[in-house]
């Protein structure tokens, strides 16, 4: 049987919904640290002995109430992910010239690519693999893209070389339509 003090501190760490210490944690409940430190080992032990998906650590920050982490997989499934506007554009370009070498997408996007990739590789939308012919990183969407933002297939860029073949094909085949 869990206490009454248990209980008003799981209450405080779910409402707060972040980490906190025992000072901040014994304020809310209106007791003493001594108080809340007993409380506190007795909502792990508590959260310990069940099969809970939820349980009570002590971070750097102070103590939470959270997700246990063989749950995460389930958070990025469920919740749709937040991505700023410069992430969300350097994933657009890596998706548009995937595969493409990090160096290449920096001359492209910008030195913020190298906040970009660490955040969209941790999302598992792109993947990094060093390049054999380079020093650079190969980039490239992964499944979990085209899941996610429910893309079959992306549009082929062509390089300039292939649009410039593609104009003088079409020129050729006007001009041959026009001769006859």
């Amino acid at each position: 049987m869990i206490t009454v003090t248990a209980t008003k501190i799981e209450a405080i760490l779910y409402l707060k919904g972040k980490p906190l210490s025992l000072g901040e944690i014994a304020e809310y409940a209106a007791c003493d640290r001594a108080t809340v430190k007993e409380g506190i080992i007795e909502l792990m032990d508590n959260y310990a002995h069940r099969d809970s998906a939820l349980e009570v650590i002590e971070t750097p920050d102070g103590y939470s109430l959270q997700l246990r982490s063989d749950f995460h997989d389930l958070v990025q499934t469920i919740i749709p992910v937040e991505l700023g506007v410069g992430a969300l554009r350097t994933l657009a370009a890596i998706a548009l010239n995937s595969p493409i070498l990090q160096s290449d997408l920096i001359n492209l996007r910008g030195s913020g690519v190298y906040q970009h990739v660490p955040e969209l590789v941790e999302l598992g939308f792109i993947r990094k693999r060093r390049d054999s012919d380079s020093r650079s990183y190969s980039l490239q969407v992964t499944p979990k893209f085209h899941q996610y933002f429910q893309i079959e297939q992306l549009p082929q860029i062509l390089s300039t070389s292939q649009k410039e073949e593609q104009l003088e094909l079409e020129l050729e085949l006007k001009g041959v339509a026009n001769a006859e």
